[in-house]
């Protein structure tokens, strides 16, 4: 039975339809298409021809490798683009930066996530900037972010889309409406914070104290010690400039708990989230390597400029994409909610980023109203029933508060239900947005698969208890996550108990 190899096909789609396609593929040098990732995401935009001149391999033997496994082959210097999901990418034989007339808003999003997996396949970064600028006169932060998304859901891995993180930078720099604006508005208005993007988010820029000022003014700050530190590489003041750049730890910290969470949860960008989350954690890894390093020869040096390129890039896409990004979606209860959770945190470089009118009003009615609810429990006749006594609520908050530790409780659906406050400013902070939401989402990409396995080894008995030893802010610190069980042995949640033991370490060395 004849075979007919349609190659204005995608690969994904021709792999759909013969199953013995991808085993001559990757007889003739495209093994990749062995991996169910890059064939649900590369493929999907990958034809035969555009994959042999890619990979410098001669497309006249590839079509004869598929001759002599029965197959027919068609469509060699066909331009039309492939009929399922079009637009796509231009086909191979079509020249750089051929412009693909009729493209709706789906049509945009495809061919924007084509670049992305163009660029993970191996395709030099000039020749997708030639079709992209072709393509889009503008672009904005939701459909870089939207494109990442579609990538990630298409199959890829968070991590291989994540080590595309800086490409990606690099291959929108300069393209995005937001940049665009700003440049034009910075010629006639100098004045204004460079960096801002539409105009929403431009305003919230220059609102002093407003959350997306406050990251502006870090972010001002991080690139100003970015160039100090480039320019101390090589003199004995290195290590002091490498020092203080380290102190970006406290500006990814406050994205990772106040921004990433709420755009993956709440507002459904779960992948440009994840993978700007992880690089942050990958700088932070490596500037303390870098600190923690016995001596700073030439390859040391090299590694310093990569990492202060790959935070410069950060500074660029936070800018550029993740402000206006969260400008675009977040409400302004969200904003109030986070300008309240900002209090609990240092700020990153700076002295000062001002105060939010309607901030602190939100700050001020929130306090009147737990003090008036702390009133009322104190006030009525109502207690919390216990079989070894009873207490009223507010007996109970004060005396959890009064504990020294920092207790975290997550219920048997994984969701978190409460933590202690006692004013201070705690080792790890607990923003409100986090209460009532998955706790995997209030960590890492990292550490999610580490925190989901020792929730699973206490729910099953297999352990009650899991410490984890760091150390934090100069001290010893004992992270200790416990089973609760009900009278009965039944599961109920964790608790998470935070102590300092600097205190411990100090009374047996005297």
């Amino acid at each position: 039975m004849s075979k007919t190899l349609d190659l204005t096909k995608s690969v994904h789609d021709l792999a759909q339809e013969f199953p013995d396609f991808p085993q001559v593929m990757a007889s003739i040098g495209f093994t990749d298409i062995t991996k169910p990732a890059a064939l649900n995401t590369v493929g999907r935009v990958m034809t035969v021809p555009k994959g042999c001149s890619i990979k410098g391999i001669n497309l006249d033997g590839a079509i004869k490798a598929f001759e002599d496994a029965g197959f027919s082959v068609t469509g060699v210097g066909d331009e039309t683009p492939c009929a399922e999901e079009t637009p796509k990418a231009p086909q191979a034989s079509a020249p750089l930066g051929t412009k693909i007339e009729g493209l709706d808003e789906a049509g945009r999003a495809k061919l924007l996530e084509s670049y992305i997996a163009r660029l993970s396949s191996g395709e030099p970064l000039e020749d997708v900037r030639a079709d992209f600028v072709a393509n889009f006169s503008d672009v904005d932060a939701g459909e870089i972010a939207r494109a990442e998304q579609g990538l990630i859901e298409g199959g890829a891995k968070i991590g291989d889309v994540q080590r595309l993180c800086d490409v990606h930078s690099a291959l929108f720099h300069g393209a995005t409406r937001e940049e665009k604006i700003a440049n034009a508005e910075e010629a006639v208005m100098g004045s204004l914070t460079q960096g801002a993007g539409d105009l929403n988010t431009r305003f919230l820029t220059n609102l002093p104290g407003h959350p997306v000022h406050v990251f502006s003014l870090e972010n001002q700050a991080i690139s100003a010690q970015i160039a100090r530190t480039r320019a101390a590489l090589g003199t004995p003041a290195a290590t002091d400039e490498l020092r203080t750049l380290s102190q970006l730890g406290i500006h990814y910290a406050k994205k990772g708990d106040l921004l990433y969470p709420v755009l993956k949860v709440r507002h459904g960008y779960s992948g440009p989230a994840d993978v700007m989350w992880g690089v942050d954690d990958e700088i932070r890894a490596e500037l303390r390597a870098l600190l923690g390093a016995r001596e700073q020869d030439e390859a040391w040096r090299e590694r310093a400029e990569k990492v202060l390129t790959r935070a410069d890039e950060m500074v660029y896409k936070e800018a550029n994409i993740l402000l206006p990004l969260c400008a675009q979606n977040f409400s302004g209860d969200e904003w109030l909610q986070m300008y309240a959770d900002l209090k609990g945190y240092d700020l990153c470089l700076i002295e000062d980023a001002g105060t939010w009118g309607a901030g602190e009003e939100y700050c001020q009615q929130r306090a009147a109203a737990a003090e008036k609810g702390a009133e009322n429990h104190a006030a009525s006749a109502d207690e919390v029933a216990l079989p070894t006594g009873r207490l009223t609520p507010a007996q109970l908050d004060a005396m959890l508060n009064t504990i020294p530790l920092e207790i975290t409780f997550v219920d048997d659906n994984d969701i978190n239900r409460y933590w202690n406050d006692d004013g201070e400013k705690k080792l790890f902070k607990r923003p409100s947005s986090a209460l009532d939401r998955e706790v995997w989402s209030c960590h890492p990409p990292k550490v999610q698969q580490m925190v989901r396995h020792v929730i699973a080894t206490l729910k099953s008995g297999e352990q009650d208890s899991v410490d984890i030893w760091m150390e934090k802010e100069g001290e010893p610190v004992l992270v200790r996550y416990m089973a609760v069980r009900d009278r009965k042995g039944c599961y109920v949640g964790t608790m998470e108990v935070v102590q300092r033991m600097g205190f411990a370490r100090d009374h047996f060395k005297a």
